[in-house]
């Protein structure tokens, strides 16, 4: 391989979720643990309970959604700082919105472009955590 092409799989190793490797053939392989997208016996398996459980698909996009309800602004960011410490040690970060004492939270997995286990993960920690929160 050509020190130019090796420099470019350098930093695409380096800035994407994805290696390239073994000379002209390309491989692609999940790296840092990420994972990958769920398949249809993981999405029954493990989707199912957190859909009973307050969570719900969004509609045009693979992703899971919960709305949250807490007593005031104080349980609500207390929440929001619980969740985002646990998503900055797994590297995983929601999208949210919060108003006073309203969170709606979305997970998805960018690097798969749908839903992967860390979301479900990421999910159940979410619902330890919230409380008594409604949904």
């Amino acid at each position: 391989m050509s020190l130019l092409k090796t420099i470019f799989w350098m930093r695409f190793i380096h800035t994407t979720s994805f290696v390239a490797t073994n000379s002209s053939k390309v491989f692609f392989a999940a790296v840092k643990n990420k994972g990958m997208a769920l398949n249809e016996e993981q999405r029954k398996e493990l989707l199912q309970p957190l859909l009973n459980n307050g969570w719900s698909m969004v509609e045009g996009r693979d992703a899971i959604k919960k709305e949250l309800k807490f007593k005031d602004f104080n349980e609500a960011f207390g929440f929001m700082t619980r969740v985002a410490l646990k998503a900055e040690t797994m590297d995983h970060h929601p999208e949210w919105f919060n108003v006073y004492n309203k969170v709606d939270i979305t997970l998805a997995s960018h690097f798969v472009n749908g839903l992967s286990e860390r979301d479900v993960k990421l999910a159940k920690f979410i619902d330890s955590v919230s409380g008594e929160a409604k949904s």
